[in-house]
């Protein structure tokens, strides 16, 4: 069986975090969290990271971060009015995944769907920029990095900065991939990642929110944490607790902000530590997996473009191609695990279609209907690829002949 993922997690990850816990550690979010944040860091290159317990849930944090930020009372950290939440348009990318979308709309935020383009599956920007001259005032944008693939950064940069547009960054499926020198997950005002089984790394189950503002951290920090300030530096507590005159006792159980409970624990965190020295070889072993998969897969309707100047960590391999269903099937006779891409079209999706009615986005649609991906994964070898792509071709080139 060619898997499309396999764990990160090895035996000897396993012995070690057996011998720690032999120690009787904390196992709840504490000290080693603290740690793994901080190499987290240093390594994507930002100021402040957030571990929490899922990617969704740091798109979640990331999401209620910025309403507060764009309309909440800063001083006194006032949650924003539901009424005026539904001022708030973001635009999100048509091939994304569900909790890009979901808690756009849970939030009470209107969501503008972007098409993809048809180079890196990323949104379409000239669709996009239609979108902000016609909606007037945009207030941010949730890029999504599909499959590691990398978006026109500059472009996307541009277009955010002459519309006055908040840019947002899912980097789930991305993590290490690089534009002209610079990681994704590090041009937006927030970002974040995922750290579930069979992602770039694992901690089982866990997700980060970085950032580089001290504001943005402050408001992650109490949001993931019921909205205490137990998270926030000394200053930071003093600050809010003189204005609202709140005492060192009583503030033990002081909540400034509706918040959640999305943290994680020490004991997925100590797994993380470990995962994150491998990143930079597993990384190339992805892309290695990705170059190969170009020079083999012999598709002529759809091969996602590569830039020499940009590093693609790649998440698994994606195929758009007419004969689709034809393709899978040839894949899952000879045991190889495969999976429509992403979510296709998320205007396709019944809780969208539920709520905001058919759409209609034409690369999206053929994404939707077309699409497919293959494994990679850093321990997939040279002959997987090999054979993967062969069984591929079966299909799309007796088809041509």
């Amino acid at each position: 069986m060619i898997n499309l993922v396999k764990d990160t997690i090895s035996n000897s990850d396993i012995d070690n975090l057996i011998d720690w816990l032999k120690t009787y550690p904390r196992l709840t979010k504490g000290p080693i969290t603290l740690e793994l944040e901080k190499k987290w860091s240093e390594w994507i290159g930002v100021k402040y990271s957030v571990f929490c317990n899922s990617g969704s849930s740091a798109n979640l944090l990331m999401l209620s971060a910025f309403i507060e930020n764009s309309f909440g009372n800063k001083k006194y950290w006032l949650s924003p009015r539901r009424s005026e939440r539904k001022k708030l348009k973001i635009v999100v990318p048509s091939v994304s995944w569900a909790t890009d979308l979901a808690p756009v709309m849970q939030l009470g935020i209107r969501p503008i769907l972007c098409d993809c383009n048809f180079d890196d599956l990323s949104i379409d920007l000239s669709h996009l920029e239609d979108i902000l001259i016609g909606h007037g005032t945009v207030d941010a944008l949730l890029l999504v990095s599909v499959l590691g693939l990398v978006p026109d950064m500059d472009r996307v940069k541009y277009l955010c900065n002459k519309y006055d547009v908040t840019l947002l960054e899912d980097t789930c499926e991305s993590m290490g991939s690089i534009y002209e020198g610079k990681k994704l997950g590090t041009f937006g005002d927030m970002s974040t990642f995922s750290t579930f089984f069979g992602h770039h790394i694992s901690t089982i189950e866990g997700g980060f929110v970085s950032t580089n503002d001290k504001e943005l951290y402050n408001l992650l920090l109490s949001l993931r944490s019921h909205g205490w300030d137990r998270d926030l530096d000394k200053k930071s507590q003093d600050d809010l607790r003189q204005a609202w005159g709140v005492s060192g006792f009583e503030s033990m159980y002081t909540f400034y902000y509706p918040g959640y409970n999305l943290r994680s624990t020490d004991l997925n965190a100590f797994i993380g530590i470990g995962q994150v020295d491998n990143l930079n070889e597993w990384g190339e072993i992805r892309e290695r997996n990705f170059n190969m998969y170009q020079e083999l897969i012999k598709n002529d309707y759809w091969k996602p473009k590569s830039n020499l100047k940009n590093f693609i960590s790649n998440f698994a391999y994606p195929i758009i191609h007419p004969d689709r269903n034809k393709i899978v099937k040839k894949l899952q006779d000879n045991d190889v695990e495969v999976r429509p891409l992403v979510c296709g079209s998320m205007g396709k999706q019944p809780f969208y279609i539920k709520q905001w009615g058919n759409v209609e986005l034409p690369n999206a649609n053929k994404v939707d209907y077309y699409g497919l991906y293959v494994p990679n994964n850093p321990k997939l070898t040279e002959d997987e690829v090999v054979t993967v792509a062969n069984l591929v071709n079966d299909v799309i080139c007796k088809d041509t002949q």
